[in-house]
């Protein structure tokens, strides 16, 4: 048995990290270096995720989900602009995780009666 946290832990959080760091990148302008720094990751974790090293397969299911890119875009904006705090972050995440299990898309083929 797997609840659906597990999931999020090892394929949902590196995929959307994937997305907020492309969009730190892409459309902020911040370096590898400073994504890593914003994002507490290491500045080869974000190039892994341009490289599609890390969380390609999910990243690419996720980021065809409206409330996924929207959650990303949210979260970049509020990095970037400094208007969000690590507890503002968290808890967008959290609502994203609680959106996406509610519709099924965590846990849907490993246990579709949650």
């Amino acid at each position: 048995m797997r609840p659906p946290c597990e999931y999020v832990v090892r394929y949902v959080l590196p995929a959307f990290r994937s997305l907020v760091a492309r969009e730190l990148v892409e459309k902020h302008g911040f370096s590898q270096v400073a994504t890593a720094k914003k994002l507490g990751i290491t500045q080869a974790a974000v190039s892994h995720y341009f490289h599609l090293k890390r969380g390609e397969k999910r990243m690419k299911e996720l980021e065809s989900i409206a409330i996924v890119q929207s959650t990303a875009s949210e979260v970049a904006q509020g990095i970037a602009t400094e208007k969000s705090s690590v507890i503002d972050t968290t808890l967008a995440f959290c609502r994203l995780c609680d959106a996406l299990r509610k519709q099924g898309i965590l846990h849907g083929e490993q246990n579709p009666k949650l």
